[in-house]
């Protein structure tokens, strides 16, 4: 009877469904009546907003705002050509969150260095006559960095070099495959720290690296975690360790920035999966459905505050040489490809 019931009532929103789209608001209505499955995810969107209020900006021992604007003036100082004055909109608020920044114990060191020696650079470059900016640099004056760590932008010819060939590229992405059968042997957490050293090279929406992972090695927790997702079946057991992508919307308090976590969350794990298959590791990107019984689940076995979401799941292990593979077959550059313009 219930299953009855529950087909009544889905063909009931099918045949109701086009007139829910024609405008917006009827949209969020019927997601409002009969479809609850963004609900736990506006939630976490909210929270990250007055999470990210509440700590003006500040997570813990990073700060969002502060590598959002640091990484600003970077590109300020970068522009061609410079202008003689530029962020007066949001210098005084970096000075704020700089100084806030430097009087908690255990706030990334790193990032402080990173922090002075731009605004070192910013104050040095700048018109600081210019009445607007005199009292934000007295300011800066007032502090007394006396910092002088080369953290600043720089020429591209000075760029890290790199002997990966293209030829090498290709054959390192061919090699990674999605492996389900790994050997009953534990991964080094050392290996695991190696390749998210890689990972935290990848772009991120103004540098803000809003995501971390969490690496899962404790078995009977893999066992309640690995099934979550779904598409684990058949081999969730065999996986010897696991690591959560997780997204923090508390680094954003503009709605727009809403999908940035996983973005940047993606980017990050490509370059992880690709650093472990260098490090003689074998991964498989587990996909993670948005659903909130799940969400809640998730959330409490791994203990996260809501506005940090997972993005994905990512079994990490020693490749079972008779373990099979599948073949995947891949989409071509031409289906893929879209060119605009006259350039040949």
């Amino acid at each position: 009877m219930k299953q009855r019931i529950k087909k009544l009532l889905n063909a009931f929103q099918i045949t109701i469904q086009p007139a829910f789209t024609r405008i917006s608001f009827l949209s969020r209505l019927y997601f409002f009546l009969f479809d609850q499955a963004y609900g736990f995810e506006q939630q976490s969107v909210l929270k990250g907003k007055v999470g990210y209020r509440k700590g003006a900006g500040i997570q813990a021992a990073s700060s969002s705002l502060l590598r959002r604007n640091i990484h600003r003036l970077e590109k300020g100082l970068i522009m061609r050509p410079r202008r003689s004055i530029f962020a007066l909109d949001y210098i005084g608020e970096t000075l704020t969150v700089f100084d806030s920044a430097r009087k908690i114990d255990g706030f990334s060191e790193k990032e402080l260095i990173w922090a002075s020696a731009v605004l070192s650079e910013y104050f040095s470059v700048i018109d600081t006559s210019h009445a607007a900016l005199k009292a934000h640099f007295d300011f800066f004056e007032s502090l007394n960095i006396t910092n002088k760590h080369e953290a600043i932008p720089y020429i591209s010819q000075d760029r890290a070099q790199h002997t990966v060939s293209y030829t090498q590229l290709n054959d390192l992405a061919k090699a990674r495959r999605s492996t389900r059968w790994y050997q009953d042997k534990p991964v080094s957490r050392t290996l695991i720290s190696d390749a998210v050293n890689i990972a935290t090279q990848a772009p991120s929406a103004c540098n803000r690296q809003s995501f971390r992972f969490i690496c899962i090695d404790e078995k009977s927790l893999i066992s309640k975690v690995a099934k979550l997702p779904g598409g684990t079946a058949g081999f969730s057991d065999n996986i010897p360790c696991l690591m959560a992508v997780v997204g923090d919307h508390s680094a954003y308090l503009e709605v727009r920035d809403r999908h940035a976590i996983y973005i940047d969350s993606s980017l990050a794990s490509m370059q992880f999966m690709l650093a472990c298959e260098t490090l003689g590791l074998a991964t498989c990107a587990i996909n993670w459905p948005e659903l909130k019984q799940l969400d809640k689940r998730v959330t409490s076995l791994l203990k996260l505050p809501q506005h940090e979401r997972i993005i994905m799941f990512i079994a990490v292990g020693y490749a079972l040489p008779e373990g099979g593979i599948a073949y995947s077959s891949k989409k071509t550059a031409e289906q893929l490809l879209t060119y605009l313009g006259d350039v040949k």
